[in-house]
């Protein structure tokens, strides 16, 4: 998949200290794009809207605290 044409933008959940840093590119049509801050030119992810949607749902629902 080309994400040449994404724009990135830091996590409102990522601080600032530098430590665990993710980027979402929310601007190329039915994608949800993610990275790591520290290594822009390394892998990345992509997702359906609705897969990011059922992603954010489970954040928000607490289905991944046990993982932290």
């Amino acid at each position: 998949m080309d994400l040449s044409a994404a724009v990135w933008r830091k996590s409102s959940h990522s601080g600032d200290s530098g430590g665990q840093c993710v980027e979402v590119a929310t601007n190329l049509p039915g994608v949800v794009a993610v990275r790591d801050s520290k290594d822009p030119n390394g892998a990345k992810l992509a997702f359906t809207l609705a897969e990011w949607k059922a992603f954010l749902g489970g954040v928000r629902a607490g289905e991944f605290d046990s993982l932290a």
